[in-house]
């Protein structure tokens, strides 16, 4: 009886396990459905998010270059800018978070959020951006 068991089992884990993630085709060009807006929000907020680690790098960079430059009584810039950005990224979340309680529950909640922490996003690199020119890079 327990090679039939053994069978059993193993049949049983075969289609206990997941299926292999494909994402679904969206047209970001032109969303139709709120399953596309949604994709394409998360896509949106994706792209921001990848330009903000490189300018965060970047920026970090300048950071570093300046207080390797610096006195001692002068230093810190890089320690200020990593305690600045674990910061945003917490109040980013939450807010974009809060955004999403305008349809609370409801299909277009992911959009919300996604899009929310995408312009965001962009608002930051900006600032970073600003801040790498400010320090002189």
């Amino acid at each position: 009886m327990k090679p039939a068991f053994a069978f059993s089992a193993a049949f049983m884990a075969l289609f206990a396990l997941p299926a292999v993630a494909q994402e679904p085709k969206a047209n970001c060009k032109n969303p139709q459905t709120q399953m596309e807006m949604n994709i394409c929000s998360q896509r949106d907020y994706e792209t921001a998010d990848k330009a903000l680690n490189a300018q965060y790098q970047t920026t970090r960079k300048a950071m570093r270059k300046w207080d390797a430059d610096s006195s001692a009584d002068l230093k810190g810039a890089e320690d200020a800018l990593v305690k600045a950005q674990r910061a945003w990224v917490v109040y980013r979340d939450a807010q974009c978070i809060s955004s999403g309680f305008q349809a609370h529950g409801g299909s277009m909640e992911p959009m919300l959020i996604s899009g929310c922490q995408a312009d965001l996003t962009r608002k930051r690199i900006a600032e970073l951006k600003e801040l790498t020119e400010a320090m002189g890079n």
